[in-house]
This record gives structure tokens, sequence and C-alpha cells, in this order.
């Protein structure tokens, strides 16, 4: 009986000290951001390396011809497309959004938003940074089941 109580405690703790290690793992808590692009475009290269030591995880890279599907089923309109289309953490990044803006809307998770966009190829937004040249200014626009709206201004 007493075996049977000391096998039981070891087998307990087994699970216990498994489950932590499990939780606590880092593959396990983030998953890998997937980002289609037109293909050879070299700035969602830049992007996406900013994402990846942003967010200490991997980024695949699809060239995707047929893009324009992927906008439509997650809901991007039509006057915000870009040359890429991320997904990250169940949420849509269009174009050169800025890191900060990516983290803080995944912290907060909006009700209705599934994404943001950044139309065009602003100089100067994430990934298309150029020595020399002033950046535009844009707007980082949230998109979903409301009405698009102005998220942030850069």
């Amino acid at each position: 009986m007493a075996l049977r109580v000391c096998l039981l405690k070891e087998l307990n703790m087994r699970k216990i000290f498994l489950t932590l290690a499990l939780v606590t793992t880092p593959a396990l808590a983030a998953s890998e951001a997937v980002m289609h692009r037109d293909p050879g475009c070299g700035c969602c290269e830049k992007w996406a390396a900013q994402v990846r030591k942003a967010f200490g995880r991997s980024v695949k890279v699809v060239d995707d011809a047929n893009r324009p599907a992927l906008q439509r089923r997650v809901g991007l309109p039509a006057g915000l497309a870009s040359c890429h289309t991320a997904l990250i953490d169940g949420m849509a990044f269009e174009g050169h959004v800025p890191i900060a803006d990516i983290k803080r809307v995944l912290a907060a998770k909006p009700k209705g938003v599934r994404g943001l966009a950044v139309a065009g190829m602003p100089i100067g937004s994430a990934g298309m940074e150029v020595p020399g040249m002033k950046a535009d200014q844009y707007d980082v626009v949230a998109f979903g089941s409301s009405k698009p709206f102005v998220y942030a201004k850069h």
C-alpha cells in the first residue's frame, strides 16, 4: 500500500513538471507568423525581419500571386491593399504596419477588429525605411466587423 501511494505521488509530480514545462515552452506560447506577399517583393522581407526580431518567432514567407482572395477572406477593404498580408495570432496585418501598433492591437484585441492595414508603401513605414529620405505621413487603419477607422497616425 505504501509503495502504491509513493508511486502515485511520483506520477503526480511528473504530470505537474511536464505540464509546467509545456506551458512555459516559448515555441508553444507563440505561433509562427505567416506573410503572404506579392512574388519577389523585397521590402516585405525587411518588414518580416522586424517581426522576427520584435516577436522572437519565425515568419513563414509565402509568394502568393492570388493574395486578393486572402484579402477578401480576412475582410480587408479594397482601398487598403499593399504588397503583403500577414497573419499573426489570429489577426491580419496588411502592408507595412509598425511593430508597436501590431503589439498594441494584439494585446488589446479590440472588439470587431480583425486586423490593421497601411495602404500602399509609404516611405519610412516599417520595412520601407530609406536613409536620407523624409518619411511619409500615413495612417494605420483598423478593419473588421465595424466601419474601418484610423487606429494610429505616423
